[in-house]
């Protein structure tokens, strides 16, 4: 946090958050980068370390690197057609 002081001035700067979140500290990939990424035609984890280096070195970031993967998808759930059960009974 930083504060700024104007000599003769006592009001405080007032605290802004960082807008940066960092997934991956190892390689320094944000959470905006990776949604641009996924944007940009990314879909899988995979394909993801391949580009950013995300989880290719401790691998502490994979879960929180799926989720922004599936937020930016939507998180598409598509029921699979499975024939074989409807004669499995």
């Amino acid at each position: 946090m930083t504060i700024i002081l104007i000599h003769g001035d006592t009001r405080r700067v007032p605290y802004r958050p960082a807008t940066t979140v960092y997934v991956c500290l190892c390689h320094g990939v944000t959470e905006r980068q990776i949604r641009e990424v996924a944007e940009a035609g990314c879909h899988s984890v995979s394909e993801l370390t391949m580009r950013t280096g995300v989880g290719a070195n401790c691998g502490s970031c994979l879960d929180a690197a799926s989720e922004v993967l599936a937020q930016v998808h939507g998180a598409r759930t598509v029921p699979l057609p499975l024939p074989v059960l409807s004669h499995a009974a």
